[in-house]
């Protein structure tokens, strides 16, 4: 009988070669991708004969094929039951890397892409043992298939025994047929575990504190937070960031929980988030990634999508080497998606040409801002710009001043675009007010970068008002930090109004009696309430100076129709009507009075 197992058997002894044979007989319930017996059946050959092993299998749940290959690689047979160019093949193909990485290669990918598979899996196989499952599917593109790929993974055997593959097979080609193009499973809510490492110097925040503030963020970004781990150490490890023993404690805690995500505390090196992916097999991300991935979605204005995207590739870039195939992740839930997830797929050298034409449409926004700029300094009102923590009640504090109906919600970075509006003191001098985006600790370097246009407009304020939600326990640290990014944007020297807001939150009035005493001339007040806000704009008038400039006008009746813009930019203190003309007494704020040059009385 002619044997069915494709490829080179010379040498394989014949109770082995009798165990891959045996394959074909094996039937995978209809539904379920693999069975964990087959799977360590695949995982036990390829590890007694160091080669990788594939097998293909159809939608019954039939072998179809199995592939023996050489160390790395096993030859892709013709496989019966491809469709038409709208459908899947119809055959998912399960194979091994004896390295032991469970990441889909870029050969994997390809394949994938290439036969129109319902699905690639890679098992990476170490002594016998699963160590981690890639999974890929084929990513419609604008309707059709083509070569982009969606992966996950690495993930645990178990949760890849119970992926249901078989209704995101059936959604993509629903998707195709109908010319739709969103990612499968989108809207899935993956299940986070937080890592900490406690170090001797962790400024003002504690672990916890700052483990509660990650789960904050990861629920803003759309996980569901099942679980907090921390470890104590003088440094991170250089290899694992936590150590060994505790990254293996993180793999059986991962799998207890059904984890499908990780997410560490402090920015990774590519290393290390390699090394954890291997160990665990769980999808790794660091608090650098999940803040991105928020900012992706809170993204909405062309401005704001370039700089995220900007911020992303800088981050992704020194991982190329260190995720590999990884970074072909689209869609693939928190860390993965945003305005440049279609970039994901590049080599390094066209994200870096990507990143040059970035930073270049930024120079463009930074210098129509320029203008915008020059042109409000031509009615040359003073600048106040808002600053402080996110979720501090920024936006809501510009909403209750100026009614601008900006986006204000009880959430991380609710809005990431700067807002201009007018405020009218009471002395009835105007200004122009900014919402600036929040800050936060840890605030990646790349963001601050990327959003260097945007930021630019508390550089040139002449007033900042540094919004402190003072009813928040670690309302201290988070003042640090905003003075933090002061001081990153050469910012700190400025004018600064220390606004104590949410006091209507508070139980205990000593909070606002000790703020008082640490911030000089502060502004209790209540935006949500307008509670307070008559004294902020009082304080605001008194710290910009009245500016009012007193000035003697005559302006001809052939001429009349200045005086009502006399009467919009100044105040008219007297007012006669003479021979040569209307002779006005107005007092101008700022440099309201260069406007009528022509008509100024010289004393």
């Amino acid at each position: 009988m002619k044997n069915r197992v494709l490829g080179d058997l010379s040498g394989i002894k014949g109770h082995i070669e009798q165990r891959i044979e045996a394959l074909y007989d094996c039937v995978i319930p209809y539904g379920q991708i693999i069975t964990p017996e087959f799977a360590r059946e695949m995982a036990y050959l390829t590890s007694i004969l160091q080669r990788e092993i594939a097998v293909y299998i159809n939608r019954r749940g039939k072998v179809a094929a199995v592939s023996l290959g050489e160390q790395s690689t096993a030859p892709l047979p013709e496989i019966d039951g491809r469709r038409s160019e709208k459908r899947l093949s119809g055959i998912r193909c399960i194979h091994t890397h004896p390295q032991g990485h469970g990441v889909l290669s870029n050969i994997d990918m390809s394949a994938l892409a290439l036969f129109r598979l319902d699905c690639m899996v890679a098992l990476g196989i170490a002594k016998e043992e699963i160590n981690g499952c890639g999974l890929g599917f084929v990513a419609p593109d604008n309707g059709k298939l083509g070569n982009k790929v969606w992966v996950e993974g690495p993930l645990a055997l178990e949760k890849l025994t119970a992926y249901p593959y078989l209704k995101i097979v059936q959604a993509i080609e629903k998707q195709v047929e109908s010319g739709g193009a969103r990612l499968v499973e989108e809207g899935k809510q993956e299940r986070a575990l937080l890592v900490g490492v406690d170090l001797p110097k962790m400024s003002r925040w504690g672990i916890e504190d700052s483990l509660a503030e990650l789960a904050e963020l990861a629920v803003t970004a759309g996980a569901e937070v099942v679980g907090k781990v921390a470890q104590k150490r003088g440094a991170p490890d250089s290899a694992y960031y936590v150590g060994l023993g505790k990254i293996e404690e993180l793999a059986l805690t991962a799998q207890e929980l059904h984890v499908d995500l990780l997410i560490f505390d402090d920015e990774l090196t590519p290393a290390q988030q390699r090394n954890i992916e291997l160990q665990t097999a769980a999808k790794v991300i660091d608090r650098t990634a999940l803040i991105l991935d928020i900012f992706a979605q809170r993204a909405r204005t062309k401005e704001g999508k370039l700089q995220v995207e900007l911020a992303q590739l800088k981050y992704l870039l020194p991982r190329l080497t260190g995720q590999g195939a990884a970074l072909s992740r689209l869609g693939g839930g928190i860390g993965t998606r945003g305005p440049g997830e279609t970039k994901l797929e590049v080599d390094r050298r066209r994200i870096r040409k990507r990143i040059n034409d970035l930073e270049a449409e930024i120079d463009l926004v930074q210098k129509h801002r320029h203008l915008h700029r020059q042109n409000r300094l031509s009615i040359p009102l003073p600048v106040v710009s808002l600053v402080g923590y996110t979720n501090a009640g920024k936006s809501t504090l510009l909403n209750v001043l100026t009614s601008a109906g900006v986006l204000a919600e009880d959430k991380l970075f609710a809005t990431l675009d700067p807002t201009t509006r007018k405020v009218v003191l009471p002395g009835g001098r105007e200004i122009l007010l900014t919402d600036t985006v929040g800050f936060i600790q840890k605030l990646p370097h790349h963001l601050v970068a990327a959003f260097r246009a945007t930021l630019e407009e508390v550089v040139e304020a002449d007033l900042l008002l540094h919004v402190l939600d003072c009813s928040h326990p670690q309302a201290a640290e988070q003042s640090e930090a905003v003075y933090q990014v002061l001081t990153q944007l050469k910012a700190q020297e400025k004018p600064i109004i220390t606004v104590l807001n949410k006091i209507d939150r508070l139980e205990n009035q000593q909070v606002i009696q000790r703020l008082k005493r640490e911030y000089p001339d502060p502004v209790p007040l209540s935006a949500l309430r307008g509670q307070g806000t008559g004294d902020l704009l009082n304080l605001i008038e008194r710290r910009l100076g009245s500016g009012a400039v007193r000035h003697t006008l005559r302006i001809p009746y052939a001429a009349s129709g200045i005086v009502s813009q006399v009467r919009e930019f100044g105040r008219v203190l007297a007012e006669e009507y003479g021979e040569n003309g209307i002779e006005m007494v107005v007092e101008f704020t700022d440099a309201h009075y260069q406007r009528f040059n022509d008509y100024l009385v010289k004393e």
